[in-house]
């Protein structure tokens, strides 16, 4: 199961107490305070992990509390400090507080401080004075901090595949990677993102996402809608999955642009590549030979090694997920691209 939105609650440890006590010793009949500070509480830390790919975890727990401070105790001895709770998440989580976002976890090994941790209380030997010798006050250690989070997943993939439902999409997936998503030749087969691994040689790799099925009106939340277009954002490079046997695959292809460019217009400034597939099923291979476009069959095999040959290229030159702007989620006019 794919979660990519989940809600935490987190809680920073509380702070030990401070103790009052008193030096007692032989032949010391009037020892001075030496009561203990408490340890401060421990903290609640998010970590970026590379290995991770969804927030499945968080829908069996979702409450995370790091340990409290130790209390002080005598002979000036401080309370042991309580241990931090890490929470690792997948690369490319971003952190909301109600509306807020708080930090975007791009990069492995990246750290947030959820929750602090409260302070430890202090004992008497700290409030010992000239004039006051003998103190008998402590405080007691603060409360850790306590917030409710939503977490919300956007993947890290070089190159995403675009298409409308039933496109080719987790086929080609399963042609060029070792993932293997389902597949069915009825729309809607996709649920949730997949990904996988391209490896043009033995020393270079890139990663492939398999988007789920668009349809006209999904940046209005229709169909799968902006469950899933969120995770367009991240991709340096995306491909126009376009079924050849459409009847009319240049409106397809202007149908998936304007659901991108009404979700977030930079997108359509993305390196892109319109590919043409299950073209082995096209009675009329004359009108598929756009010099703009590719032609592939992922049940032959045609054009899938040229096809990964040129993501190669265009990876080389894409921009980096940090150089992404947010989108701005109003609609837009749709552009008229030509008919393939």
């Amino acid at each position: 199961m794919f979660v990519d939105r989940v809600k935490i609650l987190v809680k920073g440890g509380d702070g030990g107490d401070g103790i009052v006590a008193f030096r007692r010793e032989a032949y010391i009949p009037r020892g001075g305070p030496d009561g203990g500070n408490g340890g401060h509480g421990g903290s609640v830390i998010l970590e970026a992990d590379a290995q991770l790919q969804t927030l499945l975890d968080f829908h069996y727990r979702s409450r995370f509390e790091a340990e409290r401070g130790r209390h002080g105790q005598g002979s000036k001895c401080s309370g042991r400090t309580g241990q931090d709770c890490l929470i690792k998440v997948p690369v490319g989580t971003r952190i909301f507080e109600g509306d807020a976002l708080l930090v975007d976890l791009t990069e492995a090994g990246q750290r947030m401080v959820a929750a602090k941790g409260g302070r430890g209380g202090l004992g008497n030997a700290e409030f010992a004075t000239p004039t006051n010798r003998a103190p008998r006050k402590a405080t007691k250690g603060k409360e850790g901090e306590e917030r409710e989070l939503w977490l919300e997943l956007k993947l890290m993939a070089d190159v995403g595949l675009v298409g409308l439902p039933n496109a080719g999409k987790s086929t080609l997936l399963s042609m060029l990677t070792a993932a293997r998503p389902k597949i069915a030749a009825y729309p809607f087969t996709t649920l949730s993102p997949n990904l996988g691994i391209v490896r043009p040689t033995e020393f270079t790799t890139f990663v492939l996402a398999d988007i789920p099925g668009l349809i006209e009106g999904a940046s209005e939340g229709k169909g799968l809608g902006f469950e899933f277009l969120r995770h367009i954002e991240r991709t340096r490079v995306l491909v126009y999955l376009v079924e050849a046997a459409s009847e009319n695959p240049g409106r397809d292809l202007r149908t998936l642009k304007a659901e991108l460019k009404a979700w977030n217009p930079d997108l359509l400034k993305r390196p892109s590549l319109v590919v043409l597939s299950k073209c082995d099923l096209s009675e009329d291979r004359k009108r598929l030979r756009a010099p703009w476009t590719m032609r592939i069959s992922s049940a032959t095999g045609e054009g899938l090694e040229t096809l990964v040959d040129r993501l190669t290229e265009m990876l080389k030159t894409a921009p980096a997920p940090s150089q992404f702007r947010p989108p701005s989620h109003a609609p837009v006019v749709t552009e008229n691209d030509e008919d393939l």
